[in-house]
């Protein structure tokens, strides 16, 4: 095992020195509240660029519910030399290689770290589509069935990309994800409930006029259970019904690429036209299959600590007065039947900072810059979830 003084782990050493208490109640958040470990259920957690700090409280939570923890310890600098010549074969030997070990699992807690969060921006298109493909798809076909979570912990490059000081990211970070995230599933049934009564929904901001139906889609709740931060409502448009521009406002990291400028051009239900900073690279991505080009989730972001982009979507899909509109697979529980291996969250602000907007549900205005108008969303707005 590396030492703590190696690089990876210099971004941990204040808090691990420290023995924050926060580490614990991190810990007890994903283990207790998140996958609601039970007495002997197998336990995954996965990390990247990150060690010894939480991965010990983790290990500590799960033998304390009586429950199995095993621990996979990974780099993505160790991914992208994997990546960088990989073949077919090799990738689908990995696939059938972990997916034993997945099947075992009764939960999975995900962890990223990053020390560059452009590690695998050289890692070829056609490979990183592959990878996707058959290995990424067979993990998610196992592990997105079981109890699951997903995390970060703070490192240096993340910090950088959110234009923090290390030591504030992390104290951001670590408030931010021991939330209680109780009081914010209560206040979210009203738009779920006003979500599933929809059908048509119209978002408005600068540079976007677009059109689509949600009817008959349900509406997810995003509460702290497979992702921490959290804080999101979650539905799909039906598959054809998307018309019109969308231009967003946020960087947006895929591949291992910041995309910048991002602009959609919808008709039927497809992207006819996308264009970015780099529009070669980006029509690549929407041609890794025919589900790429169309919608799999739209939904309404609203954590209140979560106010700027970070360029990692963990935090920028939650942004307050935020919404996100996604190319790729639709997920099982809020399901409009597209499929695709890749699944790209893109955020648009609509905050006046950022130019403002609306959201209207069948005619209805429900959202103006950023501030839920209707009585019975105010509950989600920062004020009153921070209150």
């Amino acid at each position: 095992m590396m030492k703590v003084a190696d690089p990876i782990f210099q971004n941990i050493q204040g808090v691990n020195a420290m023995k924050d208490p926060r580490l614990t109640r991190l810990a007890e958040v994903l283990v207790h509240y998140s996958t609601d470990v039970q007495p002997g259920d197998n336990v995954l957690i996965e990390t990247y660029d990150v060690d010894v700090p939480l991965v010990k409280e983790l290990i500590k939570a799960v033998h304390a519910r009586g429950a199995h923890p095993f621990v996979d310890l990974r780099h993505f600098s160790v991914n992208r030399q994997l990546l960088m010549n990989a073949t077919e074969a090799q990738l689908r030997t990995w696939a059938e290689f972990d997916r034993p070990k997945f099947e075992q699992m009764d939960a999975y807690i995900n962890i990223p770290g990053h020390q560059n969060m452009l590690e695998l921006s050289d890692v070829p298109n056609e490979i990183m589509a592959m990878y996707q493909k058959i290995y990424g798809r067979a993990k998610s076909a196992v592990l997105l069935k079981k109890k699951w979570v997903t995390t970060r912990f703070p490192s240096p490059a993340i910090a950088q990309s959110a234009k923090m000081s290390t030591e504030a990211f992390e104290d951001f970070i670590l408030d931010v994800s021991t939330f209680d995230y109780s009081k914010m599933s209560a206040a979210m049934d009203p738009l779920k409930e006003l979500m599933e009564r929809t059908d048509r929904v119209r978002l408005v901001a600068p540079g976007t006029d677009l059109t689509f139906s949600i009817k008959g889609i349900p509406a997810v709740k995003c509460d702290g259970r497979n992702n921490v931060p959290d804080g999101e409502v979650f539905t799909a448009p039906v598959r054809d019904s998307v018309n019109g521009v969308i231009t967003f406002n946020t960087p947006s990291t895929y591949q291992g690429f910041s995309f910048e400028r991002v602009k959609l051009v919808f008709e039927n239900g497809k992207i006819v036209e996308a264009t970015a900073n780099d529009s070669a690279r980006i029509n690549k991505i929407f041609d890794t299959d025919e589900g790429a080009r169309y919608i799999g989730e739209f939904a309404i972001g609203f954590n209140p600590f979560i106010l700027e982009p970070m360029n990692d979507i963990l935090f920028d899909e939650k942004i307050a007065g935020s919404f996100h509109f996604t190319p790729g697979e639709a997920y099982e529980d809020a399901d409009n039947g597209n499929r695709s291996a890749i699944h790209w969250d893109m955020v648009l602000i609509q905050r006046p900072e950022y130019g403002g907007g609306e959201i209207w549900f069948d005619d209805v205005l429900i959202r103006k810059d950023g501030l839920f108008v209707l009585p019975e969303l105010a509950g989600l707005n920062p004020d009153a979830l921070k209150g």
